[in-house]
Order: structure tokens, then C-alpha cells, then sequence
């Protein structure tokens, strides 16, 4: 592994192309070790392609690269040892059963029989396969087959792992189990670059969070510095009639209200962090209990990966709004 205080991965200026399509266009970023590390964007970001590179299975074009201090290009044999790679497709044996497949590469792995033993029980009954007994692979759905995928892609412990769009597929109760195993191997020092389409996961996992788009980073950070560089909260007021919408309208005209007649809602725009805040908050809800308006129902939204990810791909996606009482 990289020497103590060095990133885990390093990419410098990383550029790929496949004929005349450009995959990434001078990529560069960081990951630091034992923390995990978001690769978010659009399909076609050139997500995949990055990881391919990182773990020895393409070779840049130009610009450099380093995992646990080592070039997957000149030294793929010293990156292969120290990483875990789960990718869009399957790697498994579909001839051998669940059990077969987990023993079969912890041989690979050189891990003692023992601790293969632990571990793919552990992984089995995370992931819900142990009904699948002896069956072979072949047989499994295809959540089940990406389950193992996953087990086994864990089933080393590697000091990095790499996960591109590792929940694919998977019921919730499956997803949790995942994020759980993610966690519990940070906690113990693993580095984790990941690749996913579900914002919320990379919200609950990411200490840090690459935005790439067209092939290139455009924006990089804590997932809490990119949304507070999105914008502000907002705060919906759903009036019971048209005459508590004037009502409520007229009542909050110091914070530059946006009224939704059809909808009968108010909405304001508020700091969404800190004392200042809540103290907004505060305000804007004394003003509209003061206008004497019914208020039917009150929606606070702050800004979530999801505005991130509209600001910065230009892709905009539905997403139900958050009420005091559940979903609107």
C-alpha cells in the first residue's frame, strides 16, 4: 500500500479514447485511504472506463495513475494483489454452486481454509443465499447471481475495492446488507471507490464525491460542501383554499415568496444550515400562522445530491417532495 499520509489513488490528467470517441478527457482526482470515494455523473461519464484503468483491465492513453502507490500500468501484477473489483458483469462460475464459487476463489485469494470458512458464511447469510444450498449458480436469479458477485468480490478483504454500481439490482434488504459490509471494512481501513446511479447511496457512504461529466471532473468535494454550494432550503406552505394562498402570499412578502396558484402552495427559499436557519425557519412560520391562513400541510426540502446532480449534469430527474408527514 501507499506510504502513510499518501492517497490511496491517485489520477493525473488521465485521458482515454476508443476510436474517435474521447472516454475521459484529463481526469484528475484524488482518494484518501480508508474512506470512500463517490465517481458520480450521467451514463457515458466515463465512470466505468476510470475504474476499468485503476484496476489494470484498460491502459490510459496519457496521464498517470497510482493505487496503493503503484501504476496499474507498469505494475498490474502489485495493484491485482491489493484490490477487490466488482464490475457490471458477472465474474462468477455458473456451473459451481454459491458455496463452490467463494471457496474456489479464496483458494485464488491464498486465503487459509478457515477464514474462507468465516467469511463466506458471514457473506452468505448477509446476503440472503443460503437457501441456494448446493444449487448452481446457473439456477440463481439474477439478484442472487449479483449477490454473489458481490460476496465475492469481499470475500478478501482487499485494502482497495472497487464497486461500480455494486446495488444494481438488488431488493433493499440486500442494499442494506451491502452498505452495512462496505462500513464495517472502512472502519477497519479499506479504501472504497464506487460508481453509482442511486445519489441517496452515495449521500449514506461517501466521505468524498468525484462529479464527472463528457469525460471530465467538473466538480469534486464533501457531499456536504457540494449541496451547500447548491442553494438554499425551501419551504413549501400548502394553503387549504385560494383565500389562505392570498393570505399567506401577502404575509411573507420580506422573503420574496414564489406562490403556485394551481397548487395553492407558497414557496420560500431559507438558509438551510445552523443556528441562522432554524432561526429563518422560525420566522417564515410565525409569519404564516400571523396572516391567520389555514395551512393544510408544510414541506421542507433541503438540497440533496440530487440538485447537485442537476446543477452540474444538467439532467433533471423527478422527486417527490418531503412532507411533515411523509411523502406529498
Amino acid at each position: 500500500m501507499s506510504r502513510s499520509g499518501e492517497p490511496a489513488i491517485e489520477v493525473a490528467s488521465v485521458t482515454k479514447s476508443f476510436g474517435t470517441t474521447t472516454a475521459l478527457r484529463g481526469v484528475s482526482f484524488t482518494a484518501r485511504p480508508g474512506a470512500v470515494t463517490a465517481l458520480l455523473g450521467p451514463n457515458g461519464a466515463g465512470k466505468t472506463t476510470m475504474i476499468r484503468i485503476l484496476s489494470t483491465l484498460l491502459r490510459a492513453d496519457a496521464g498517470t495513475a497510482r493505487v496503493g502507490g503503484h501504476d496499474p500500468a507498469r505494475e498490474p501484477g502489485r495493484v491485482q494483489a491489493i484490490i477487490g473489483l466488482t464490475g457490471q458483469s458477472l465474474s462468477v462460475d455458473g456451473k459451481l454452486s454459491g458455496p463452490e464459487n467463494l471457496a474456489m476463489f479464496g483458494r485464488l485469494h491464498r486465503l487459509s481454509w478457515p477464514v474462507v470458512r468465516e467469511r463466506s458464511a458471514r457473506l452468505v447469510a448477509a446476503f440472503g443465499l443460503a437457501d441456494a444450498g448446493k444449487k448452481p449458480v446457473r439456477a440463481y436469479s439474477g439478484g442472487m447471481r449479483r449477490k454473489l458477485d458481490l460476496a465475492v468480490s469481499l470475500l478478501a478483504e482487499p485494502p482497495v475495492l472497487f464497486l461500480d454500481e455494486p446495488t444494481t439490482g438488488l431488493d433493499p434488504a440486500s442494499r442494506d446488507a451491502l452498505w452495512d459490509t462496505i462500513r464495517g471494512l472502512v472502519s477497519q481501513g479499506t479504501t472504497v471507490l464506487l460508481t453509482t446511479q442511486y445519489l441517496t447511496e452515495a449521500d449514506a457512504l461517501a466521505d468524498s464525491v468525484v462529479f464527472m461529466d463528457g469525460g471530465q471532473v467538473v466538480a469534486s468535494g464533501t457531499p456536504a460542501d457540494l449541496k451547500a454550494q447548491t442553494g438554499r432550503a425551501q419551504v413549501d406552505l400548502i394553503a387549504a383554499s385560494d383565500a389562505d394562498l392570498a393570505k399567506l402570499t401577502a404575509a411573507l412578502t420580506d422573503f420574496k415568496p414564489v406562490s403556485d396558484a394551481p397548487r395553492r402552495t407558497v414557496r420560500v427559499a431559507i438558509e438551510h444550515a445552523g443556528t441562522s436557519g432554524v432561526r429563518e425557519l422560525g420566522d417564515v412560520i410565525a409569519a404564516a400562522v400571523g396572516a391567520g391562513a389555514h395551512i393544510e400541510r408544510l414541506a421542507l426540502h433541503e438540497p440533496d445530491l440530487d440538485d447537485v446532480y442537476r446543477r452540474l449534469a444538467g439532467h433533471a430527474r423527478p422527486r417527490p417532495a418531503v412532507s411533515a408527514g411523509g411523502p406529498a
